[in-house]
């Protein structure tokens, strides 16, 4: 466990965990992207191929890589944050917060690959910085998020209706 998902010795209410799996699939794909691109546009150069290839096209082969690399770690973005006030959530580039007197359920559903905040009027929020591959981190994960929606939704309903 890293120091992002523990919670803040300062403040134990407060948790931050994201997907530990999905980074080192996607970080280990962004290098090998950007090492085969390098490598095709090294090679084009050498061997003859019946199409002349100049340096602008080698550069131009290198930082396609390069850009897709950083498609895929887009992925690496999922978190959620958990507070006194509500939960954070980031899946891939949009950010939602929402305060635990929204947040009716937090649930990990049979065949999903990954939690959801269950919302009123059907709604949903999913969560994929706690994913199925995660195994016990994502167990876990969803214990930690659970005590906190237990001990701060009762609490938001508690001072909403008074």
């Amino acid at each position: 466990m890293t120091m992002a998902e523990a919670p803040h010795a300062q403040n134990p209410g407060r948790i931050e965990i994201r997907p530990l799996r999905v980074r080192w699939v996607a970080w280990i794909s962004a290098i090998v992207l950007v090492a085969a691109m390098t490598t095709v546009a090294v090679l084009l150069r050498t061997e003859s191929t019946g199409v002349y290839f100049r340096t602008a096209d080698q550069v131009a082969i290198v930082l396609l890589g390069v850009l897709i690399a950083l498609g895929v770690l887009v992925l690496t973005l999922a978190r959620v944050r958990a507070d006194e006030n509500g939960v954070e959530v980031r899946n891939l580039l949009i950010t939602r917060t929402v305060p635990w007197s929204e947040v009716l359920e937090v649930r990990f559903p049979d065949g999903e690959r990954w939690a959801r905040l269950e919302l009123p009027d059907d709604e949903y929020l999913p969560v994929s910085a706690i994913q199925l591959v995660d195994g016990q981190r994502a167990v876990a994960a969803m214990a930690r998020l659970r005590a906190l929606h237990a001990a701060y939704h009762s609490a938001a309903h508690g001072s909403s209706e008074s």
